[in-house]
């Protein structure tokens, strides 16, 4: 894969997680994790294990208001 093809994956990731973290960090958990994953499907990128983990721990704090958005570091193109 191509710095381009990562770097562009990423950026699509961050929008996902910026719209879910916007609107959707007062849900219940499994609403923020169902609306992460298709808002990841519909971009066509993915998220490895950890890093979801992470945005969903993340986004989870958000709810203390005292979070920022979190940032996605890696994400690549969906298969």
């Amino acid at each position: 894969m191509t710095d381009e093809a990562q770097q562009a994956a990423t950026e699509a990731a961050q929008r996902v997680v910026d719209e879910v973290s916007s609107y959707q960090y007062s849900a219940e958990d499994s609403t923020i994790a169902q609306q992460l994953d298709e808002g990841l499907e519909q971009a066509k990128v993915s998220l490895d294990d950890d890093e979801r983990t992470r945005i969903l721990a993340e986004i989870d704090g958000l709810k203390d208001e005292q979070s920022s958005a979190p940032q996605v570091r890696s994400a690549t193109p969906a298969e």
